[in-house]
């Protein structure tokens, strides 16, 4: 073996195979480097640091030790996998991490043969590493390793443990790393948390919970000690059959604000790269960001009506339930990484008549549909779905973008579907929810600010099922529904100087506004819908059923995210890729003027 003995050992790694030329006792110095290497591109680039921070010697003893990409290794969730693109050739394009046109900033197997699984959501990576070891087995491939590095609050989701209890019944080639670092993106949380921190103290029971399901455990070892790691990885690769490792690290190890802060460095924005400082923005007052409306108006209601309660999925920050926790913290629960669990246990508080907020994002109320259609919605509880993220999320890319919610839920019996334009309908419409609720109710709202200062304001009711007339025209309606409504009304204050264009904010995509509607098609001779959900299936789609069991035959155009996932990029960009940004929307309406 020839080793690099260059000053820079990261400058002359382009793959794995470099990495190996190296002795063991230059990998400290190189994971310094690759730990300085994330921290200044992160610092002004942006992305998630903290994460990644924490797994640099264990992504460089995965790939010294094992032969990747003949050996398959999955990281979940990819937050993580920054230090292992920079090891497997994309260091020199680093730069371009989640920007437009750039590398995803997750594992993403278009992109590299290093990436052997898109882990964009968590708690993924044990059923697909066991899927991988499965087709090896068949295909008689009895020495190919099968990693997968799993977190603490992932290992704690149900869909991981589904993995564990197949895994544990076969003689699969796959070594399971548990990177427990007590947090996700906020504290990991409960029974399985309190069991790995005994765990670590030594206080367990004497049954190990692992052991018990089959798997070969070793551990617990620091997972940032190199001289530990190494050996302990060399010897589980000459195992066979079901393992798992269990590691201690430190989210954001290496820099020191980013250890001590560690949900707020999950994804700091700008930094400065050696003290770790949080760039600080100019303190110009500015409308608030919706998930903090819904936040805040949460306390105010909650402290009204004692039969709210707040549910989340591990995303307290992030949904700003926090706020409740803090305020009124036996009725606001974090329920860990589960979106299944969160559903249903909203369902059962709803049957003994409290009234339960539960905040997912968009993308992730995805993984508990069944849940929605059979424990919700056909008993037809009252539950208030708060679902931010809704609509294109910018740079954490099609993994995210929470676009297709108001075609999957808009199928649904006795769902109702409501989009606020801006902050005071999202607070009015949860005022109305605690009052007058009869089933289950989809809120849904972007990522991002609103567009008022001064939002909070005495509540009203909203009546359901009504839609709202903005602008009357005599040529044109555009039909929106929720914030791109503001896009809407600023191009037409731009263009429309005549009055040709009506402009109807439409509120709900279920129940539709049948009476506005039919006034609205007996006036307009051209109708365009705009949303900034799917085309396929959701608002737009919802009025062409309308106008078609109508017997409408009138020229009706929908605006909508089109049939194919859209890239990452900024939030403009993103919706230049989806030809909903202004100057699309500009166009099309001035070329029907």
């Amino acid at each position: 073996m020839s080793f690099i003995l260059l000053a820079s050992l990261l400058a002359h790694i382009h793959s794995p195979q470099d990495l190996k030329k190296l002795n063991t006792a230059q990998l400290p110095a190189l994971a310094q480097e690759l730990r300085d290497f994330i921290i200044n591109i992160v610092a002004t680039k942006e992305g998630h640091l903290g994460a990644s921070l924490g797994v640099v010697e264990l992504t460089i003893a995965l790939h010294y030790v094992f032969n990747t990409p003949e050996d398959k290794l999955i990281w979940d969730v990819g937050h993580q996998a920054y230090g292992h693109k920079i090891l497997t050739g994309r260091k020199e394009i680093f730069d371009t991490n989640r920007q437009f046109g750039g590398i995803s900033g997750f594992p993403k197997r278009s992109e590299s043969e290093y990436d052997d699984f898109g882990t964009g959501h968590s708690s993924t990576s044990i059923s697909a590493i066991l899927g991988m070891a499965l087709a090896s087995h068949l295909a008689g491939n009895t020495t190919r390793q099968h990693i997968a590095v799993v977190g603490d609050a992932s290992i704690a989701s149900g869909m991981a443990f589904e993995g564990l209890n197949h895994l544990g019944v076969t003689d699969a080639n796959v070594l399971i790393i548990l990177n427990d670092n007590a947090i996700g993106i906020d504290p990991s949380v409960g029974a399985l948390k309190e069991y790995l921190t005994n765990v670590k103290k030594g206080d367990a029971k004497d049954e190990n919970i692992f052991e018990s399901l089959n798997l070969t455990y070793s551990g617990p070892i620091d997972g940032h000690d190199l001289e530990k790691l190494i050996p302990e990885l060399e010897r589980l690769k000459n195992s066979k059959g079901p393992r798992l490792l269990h590691i201690i690290t430190t989210k954001g190890k290496g820099l020191q604000k980013a250890e001590e802060n560690q949900v707020t460095y999950h994804a700091p924005g700008k930094i400065e790269a050696v003290t770790g400082e949080r760039h600080k923005t100019k303190e110009t007052e500015q409308p608030p960001k919706y998930q903090d409306v819904f936040g805040h108006t949460l306390v105010e209601l909650a402290r009204m009506n004692e039969k709210i309660v707040g549910i989340t999925p591990a995303m307290p920050t992030g949904s700003s339930l926090r706020f409740m926790m803090d305020a009124i913290p036996e009725r606001a629960f974090d329920v860990g990484i589960a979106e299944q669990h969160a559903v249903t246990l909203a369902a059962g508080m709803a049957t003994q008549g409290l009234l339960p907020f539960c905040n997912i994002y968009s993308t992730f109320l995805q993984r508990a549909y069944d849940q929605i259609i059979h424990d919700v919605a056909l008993q037809n509880l009252a539950v208030v779905f708060c679902l931010d993220r809704a609509g294109l999320v910018g740079q954490d890319g099609p993994t995210h973008h929470g676009v297709f919610d108001m075609a999957y839920l808009r199928c649904i019996p006795n769902l109702t579907i409501f989009a606020p334009m801006n902050e005071m309908e999202l607070r009015n419409m949860m005022f109305t929810a605690q009052n007058q609720l009869q089933g289950p109710l989809a809120i849904r709202y972007p990522r991002g600010r609103g567009i008022v200062l001064n939002w909070k304001k005495p509540f009203k009711s909203i009546p359901l099922g009504k839609a709202q007339c903005l602008k009357k025209g005599t040529k044109l309606a555009v039909l929106s529904i929720g914030h791109i409504g503001n896009t809407v009304a600023s191009i037409l204050d731009d263009i429309d100087k005549e009055g040709k264009t009506g402009h109807y904010n439409m509120r709900f995509v279920k129940p539709l506004d049948h009476e506005m509607l039919r006034t609205i098609f007996d006036k307009y001779e051209i109708v365009f819908t705009v949303e900034d959900g799917c085309a396929i299936g959701g608002f737009g789609s919802a009025i062409l059923e309308f106008a078609s069991k109508e017997g409408i035959r009138k020229t009706i155009k929908v605006f909508g995210v089109p049939d194919r996932f859209i890239d990452q990029g900024n939030m403009a960009e993103t919706h230049i890729l989806a030809e909903i940004d202004t100057q699309s929307l500009k166009e099309s309406i001035k070329s029907t003027l």
